[in-house]
Parts: C-alpha cells; sequence; structure tokens
C-alpha cells in the first residue's frame, strides 16, 4: 500500500539532493575548464595543470549515474538526549549541498553500515529503516521497518497503522532487510546482465563486503546466495576504503569463461569503479590464443599437480652437454669447442640460482671464454695485449654462427609456448620428463604431434596454464625496455567538445594531442602483472595448475575466493577448500563464511534439486530459501519420436509465462548446435550466446552447454535430457558420476521463476 504523506517527504528530499548533485557535477566542469585554458610557463605549472585535469574527469565520471536512482534508503537513530536522533540517507554515491552539509552518504561509508546489518535482536541504534523505490527521479513508493528501543517500545507515528515486528519479515526463521524491496527486485525479470544488489544487501552479506582487506577469504555458497554480486560488492567496497593502496596496486576479478565476465562486466561500472581488471584465468596468460578443447581425461591431467614436476624436468633435459666437438672458426684460424668443457659448464650452470634464460647469458660467457683463452694459448705470442683482446675475442667468438649454434643446443634459449609445445610433441621426452611421475597410459594421453608453425597450435584453456608454469620455469626472453605507445584516440572520451567555446575547445585538443605520445613500458610475455587485492568467482572449478596461475599475479596475500563444492563441474577441478588452500598457500590463516540463504533461487527449484545435490556431495547441505514462486517444476518424458515438437511446445509455454523475462534452454555441449537449430525449425528466435554476432545473455532465448552455466540465472530455464548432463565422465553411456550429478544440479538452479524438464532417455533416479 502506497503511503502518500511518506512518498511526497521522500519526493522533496529527493529534488534537493538532485540539485545539489548538478552543482556538484558543475563544480567538476568549471575546474575541468578552468585547467584547460590556464596559462602555463613551466614544467611545474603543466603537471599541475595535468593532476587537475585528470582530477576533474575522475570526479565528472563518479558523478555520472545514468538512469539509476540517486538513493535508496534512509536510516533514523533513535533520540538522543534531545529528544532529536540523526537521519542519513543511503545512495550509490556521497552527494552535499552548496555548505558542504552532507545529504545521502555513499553506500560503502562506516555510518550505512546499520542500513544492511540493523535486525530486531541487534538494532544498532536504529529506531527505523526505510527503503525508497524511484523510478526516472520520481519516488513510487516507501517500505518502512521499525525497531524496539531499549525498553522494548516501538516508535510509530501516532496516526500509523500498519503492521511491524522486531526483526522484519521472518520465513522460516530468517529475517530479512527490507523484505518488500528485496522480493521487488527478485521479481523483477532479467536483463541478462547482473545488476548491483547494494538497495538490498542483506546483514550477512555486507558482513562479507566489510571483512578486513588483509589475507584471504574463503565464501562457500549454494545457488542464490548472491556470491558473486557480494565478492563485486566487496571490490567496490575495498576501492572505496583502501582507494590510495588499490589504486595504485590494482583489483582483479577472475571469472570462468569470457560469457560470465560480459554477464557482470556492468556491476562495478554501475559501482563507480571502472579501474577493475576482469579476466579468466586462460585470459591472464598474454599471447596465447585459446582455440582449442582438450578431451576430459586429458584437461583433467593437465590441470594436476603433478605437471609442474613434469615441465621442471622437461626444462632440464633441454639443459645438456654436446656430443662431439665443434669446431668454431676465429679469422683464419679455428678453436674447437670441446664437449667436455660444456658437460662442465652445464653442471655449474645447474647449481646457479636464476631461471633457464638468465643462465643461458652466464653459459655463453663461459664458453666464449673458454675458447677465447684456447686461441691465445695456440696463437698470441704477444700476451702484453690479453688484458684489452680477450673480452673482445670472446665477443667476437660468441657472434660466430657455428658457435650460436652449439649454444642453441647446449643451453637454448626458450619460451613458455615452446618448452611445452616440444614436450607434447617429443614421446621421448614426455617419457623422460614423467619417469615416475606419470604412468605409461598418462604419458600416452599427453602427446599430441607436432604442428611446424606456432600459428597452427590450437592450444587450451589447460595448455594456457601449463605455459604460465613453463614461462616461469625459462624466464623473459629479453629485457624490458621503454617504447613508444599511442593513447587511446578516445583521450577526451566523455567530454562533450562541440559544447566548448572556440578557446575551451582549442585548448582541449591541444591536451589530448601533447598527450598523445608516451612511453609505456612493455612486459615479456614471461613477466606477470601483479595486484593488490584478486577476486576469484566459481572457485570450485579451477584446477590445482590454475591456482598457481593466480598465486603468481597475488602482490599482497590479499584474496577473495568465492564458490560451490557442489557446482563443481570441470574435469580438473579441485572440488576441495583444502585441496585449494594447500596450492594458493596463504600467508596467514584465512577465514571462512558460509552464505546459507538463497536469495534468488525459489523454495520449489531448490527442494527438486536438493537430491541431486545430496548424491553428488553428500556433505553439503543445500541453501534456504527466502521466497516461493508458485510454480512447480514441470518433467515431461516423451518418446524420441515425440521430442522436437515437445520441446518447442514447452519452450513457447515457458516464455510466455515468463515474459518479458528471459528463458535458457540447458543441454550438453555437444548438442547445443542441434538445439537451436530444432527451436528454430519451431519458429523460435534461439541463439547461441558465445556467437560473438548474436545479442549474448540480452536475448530472450538462449540455448547453453551445461558445462558453461554457472554463475547465470534467467527467469525460466528448460533442462533437456538431465541424464545425459548427469553422464558427464562416465564409463558407460547409462551412467552418472559426482561431476555429471554436480553439472546437472548447476542447471536445474539457474532459474529465479520457472523450472522445466523435457527427456526421451531415462531420468537420473535423483529426479525421479
Amino acid at each position: 500500500m502506497a503511503h502518500e504523506r511518506e512518498i511526497a517527504e521522500e519526493q522533496e528530499f529527493l529534488d534537493l539532493a538532485l540539485r545539489a548533485l548538478d552543482h556538484m557535477r558543475q563544480g567538476a566542469r568549471s575546474l575541468r575548464d578552468s585547467a584547460a585554458v590556464a596559462n602555463m610557463r613551466g614544467a611545474g605549472d603543466l603537471v599541475e595543470r595535468d593532476v587537475v585535469m585528470g582530477t576533474a574527469l575522475h570526479r565528472l565520471d563518479q558523478l555520472a549515474i545514468g538512469d539509476q536512482s540517486l538513493f535508496f534508503g534512509r536510516i533514523d537513530y533513535q533520540a538522543n538526549g534531545n529528544g532529536t536522533g540523526d537521519t542519513y540517507h543511503v545512495g550509490r554515491l556521497a552527494v552535499s549541498d552548496e555548505a558542504l552539509n552532507p545529504l545521502v552518504i555513499d553506500w560503502r561509508a562506516p555510518v550505512a553500515e546499520a542500513f544492511y546489518r540493523a535486525t530486531g535482536v541487534e538494532p544498532l541504534g536504529l529506531s527505523r529503516r526505510r527503503h525508497v523505490a524511484i523510478r526516472a527521479n520520481e519516488v513510487s513508493g516507501v517500505e518502512d521497518e521499525y525497531f524496539a528501543d531499549a525498553n522494548g517500545e516501538l516508535d510509530l507515528p501516532e496516526d500509523e497503522v500498519r503492521s511491524a515486528t522486531e526483526e522484519g519479515l521472518v520465513d522460516g526463521g530468517m529475517a530479512l532487510g527490507g523484505p518488500g524491496a528485496l522480493l521487488a527486485a527478485l521479481g523483477r525479470a532479467r536483463t541478462g546482465r547482473m545488476g548491483d544488489i547494494i538497495a538490498t544487501i542483506q546483514g550477512e552479506q555486507d558482513q562479507i563486503i566489510r571483512s578486513p582487506l588483509a589475507g584471504v577469504l574463503l565464501v562457500q555458497g549454494g545457488p542464490g546466495t548472491g556470491k558473486t554480486a557480494v565478492a563485486l560488492h566487496r571490490a567496490a567496497y575495498l576501492l572505496f576504503t583502501h582507494r590510495a593502496t588499490l589504486e595504485r596496486q590494482g583489483v582483479l576479478v577472475v571469472g570462468p569463461n569470457p560469457l560470465f565476465l560480459n554477464y557482470i562486466e556492468n556491476v562495478l561500472p554501475s559501482l563507480g569503479e571502472s579501474g577493475v581488471t576482469l579476466s579468466t584465468i586462460a585470459g591472464l596468460v598474454t599471447n596465447v590464443e585459446v582455440r582449442g578443447v582438450d578431451p576430459e581425461e586429458v584437461d583433467q591431467l593437465k590441470g594436476d599437480l603433478r605437471m609442474a614436476k613434469v615441465l621442471a624436468r622437461a626444462l632440464r633435459t633441454r639443459e645438456r652437454a654436446l656430443r662431439a666437438d665443434v669446431e668454431i672458426p676465429v679469422g683464419r684460424a679455428i678453436v674447437v669447442l670441446r664437449a667436455r668443457y660444456t658437460k662442465e659448464v652445464v653442471e655449474r650452470a645447474c647449481r646457479r640460482p636464476g631461471n633457464h634464460n638468465q643462465r643461458r647469458s652466464a653459459v655463453g660467457r663461459e664458453l666464449a671464454t673458454r675458447l677465447a683463452h684456447e686461441y691465445r694459448d695456440r696463437f698470441v705470442h704477444d700476451v702484453s695485449e690479453e688484458v684489452n683482446a680477450m673480452g673482445e675475442l670472446a665477443d667476437l667468438i660468441r657472434n660466430t654462427p657455428q658457435f650460436k649454434d652449439a649454444l642453441q643446443r647446449v643451453w637454448p634459449r626458450l619460451s613458455g609456448q615452446e618448452l611445452l609445445h616440444d614436450l607434447l610433441g617429443a614421446p621421448a621426452l614426455l617419457k623422460a620428463a614423467g619417469q615416475g611421475i606419470l604412468t605409461e597410459q598418462e604419458v600416452a594421453l599427453l602427446y599430441r604431434p607436432r604442428f611446424t608453425s606456432s600459428e597452427e597450435i590450437a592450444w587450451t584453456k589447460s595448455d594456457a596454464a601449463l605455459i604460465d608454469e613453463a614461462r616461469v620455469l625459462v624466464g623473459p626472453r629479453r629485457r624490458p625496455r621503454p617504447v613508444p605507445k599511442i593513447n587511446d584516440p578516445g583521450l577526451l572520451a566523455g567530454i562533450d567538445l562541440d559544447a566548448y567555446s572556440g578557446d575551451h575547445r582549442a585548448a582541449a585538443l591541444r591536451e589530448a594531442q601533447r598527450l598523445a605520445v608516451v612511453q609505456s613500458q612493455e612486459l615479456d610475455e614471461a613477466e606477470f602483472v601483479t595486484y593488490g587485492h584478486i577476486v576469484v568467482d566459481e572457485a570450485q572449478d579451477l584446477s590445482p595448475m590454475e591456482l598457481r596461475v593466480l598465486k603468481r599475479r597475488d602482490l599482497t596475500g590479499s584474496m577473495t575466493i568465492v564458490g560451490d563444492m557442489g557446482q563443481a563441474t570441470t574435469a580438473s577441478s579441485s572440488a576441495s577448500w583444502d585441496v585449494l588452500l594447500d596450492v594458493l598457500a596463504p600467508r596467514r590463516a584465512p577465514s571462512r563464511v558460509d552464505l546459507t540463504v538463497s536469495y534468488r533461487t525459489p523454495e520449489e527449484v531448490l527442494n527438486f534439486a536438493a537430491k541431486t545435490l545430496l548424491a553428488a556431495t553428500p556433505g553439503l547441505e543445500p541453501p534456504r530459501p527466502v521466497r516461493r514462486a508458485g510454480a512447480l517444476p514441470i518433467v515431461q518424458e516423451v518418446s524420441e519420436f515425440e521430442f522436437n515438437n515437445a520441446l518447442v511446445n514447452l519452450t513457447k509455454q515457458e516464455i510466455e509465462a515468463v515474459a518479458p523475462g528471459r528463458v535458457a534452454v540447458i543441454v550438453t555441449s555437444k548438442r547445443v548446435d542441434e538445439i537451436v537449430s530444432v527451436l528454430r525449425e519451431g519458429g523460435l528466435e534461439a541463439i547461441d550466446p558465445r556467437d560473438q554476432e548474436s545479442k549474448g545473455l540480452s536475448a530472450d532465448l538462449v540455448v547453453l552447454a551445461a558445462e558453461g552455466a554457472n554463475g547465470l540465472e534467467f527467469d525460466a530455464v528448460l533442462v533437456v535430457e538431465p541424464g545425459q548432463i548427469a553422464n558427464r565422465g562416465a564409463v558407460s553411456e547409462t551412467g552418472v558420476t559426482p561431476r555429471g550429478l554436480r553439472t546437472l544440479y548447476v542447471a536445474l538452479t539457474r532459474p529465479t521463476r520457472r523450472l522445466a524438464i523435457v527427456a526421451c532417455e531415462e531420468l537420473p533416479a535423483t529426479l525421479r
């Protein structure tokens, strides 16, 4: 029920806050414009102008909230000794009036914590919490929750008659903050992109978001608990709280696949944070294009921690003495590089610290110097010139083609790609590197034919982690050097130059031209960018070798790792928090928090999927739902002849039921193209969202591989042939595996409203 008085009150305040926001924007524009036309007399003035311009542009970016609501809540504290209590409006950014009096506080500020944490048991000094619904700068509704004071009394307005409890809405013993706002947000149709949840963050989620920066924080959360949103909001909170440190050190968010990154990419910008790096594990490994897919047994083996030892041994087999002497021409004379020399030098080099390519220089210098001495002893009679000539003579020897060829055989200069490609393409090298570590069958699994050109190699996701490991072992092939880099031509993007006067426009264009060419430090591919904080989502699907990739990017030991071991679906998955921690080896004791409440996934779906979770991961409890969708899951078992028509008709039914929401049809990866064709032949505009030319997840109807559905959500989901999904990794066609059941559990728990199943094969026992 709308409360007209409160709506009018909040509308008046909103109008005031919007005027104050416009004033703040005008101040930033004035600062920008004054910097653009300032008179510069020296280098100091130029630096000052650049700082002012950068500050103004950054501030304008912060103040741009688009069509999002300026604030969404209000907290009223209990009356103090003067009979009045403080009141704060909570929003997505801080707003002050012309006299610098605060009107809206940032949701990340410490004073805003009570908005998310207060309950009837612990009101944190509040007398009232208000959720405000705003659309297009118009207040459309309010929702008030009242809290008892120290005497157990509620301070309700005298003319108010409404229900109020000490804990807000309670369903099954759970206290929800702002239940009306929460349920309204959950009931909205999906858009194909994840949005922020700052208006509806719950107490257990807020506790995670505001956890200290230092150390590793593990977050275990089942479907619908909001673990992804919590992790992203934690990144925004940490940047707000530790701005000076983290803007310098960087923040990295790691997701399972590019489709997932597209799904979450708008969340942090909507919170005013645009400087965060989003990447997959493979994306962190530069200059490696992932185009291939390994068979599951190969993927599992490549992700095994033993592969680190195999790569290290493979590199040692490349550091070897010559089998025969080599003649090196020096002018008209010839010196001989003895095989025994190389044996002695290699043995010494293997005992030296440093990576492979670093030690190569020492090997080359030592061998060239040895040959220079031999040349002197045989051909130089006037030894008085030794000091001046020996260095030049050694350099002359090192530059001969014969010496370079010999050195490449003794101690080759390698890249990570070359080391891995050579290893996987040579059965003898694989056998030598894997002796005592891998079985004969595993060695055979790893072998693949060599390619003549690096462009022909279809690297896989698991290859990328191995290349990263190999790069650490071989080291950079060259030293970093400054190189000219052309800035983005949109240097002044976001500024309407046409709105400037002539002088302003000319000055801004001069600024862009002056900064067009800058010096940047080009890194070798074996040199890694590190980050002050790393957020890892869907961590349960990372292999031990992929976890080592992450560990190398960790600068300070500060990480937020979220996942659900009940949704571990990859062949190489760690599938255990203990295994994950063993690989990461955090510098201090990690903290773990469990998210136990599912806000997104309705009760009907969670109950239906519970048996599948229990069969896949017996020790894991499903989350508790907060709401019902009012629709039980639909199961249609049909004959093979009826399958196509049943699939099309059921899909149409689900589309109509959730319109204008979005529907996903989830199948095994091998059948995605087939199901897309069936639905299109039935008159439906189905797409594979991985297609770069499509609308992606914003399309009304998508067909997803069950293996890539982690973290996504849709209004309705139709699971095709759950028995085939549950069969992942099984030896027989009719068996099920824990990993297959976990993949099925992921597929079943993607909907926010409706779930349907269609099958012509036998259903898994957990669904019968």
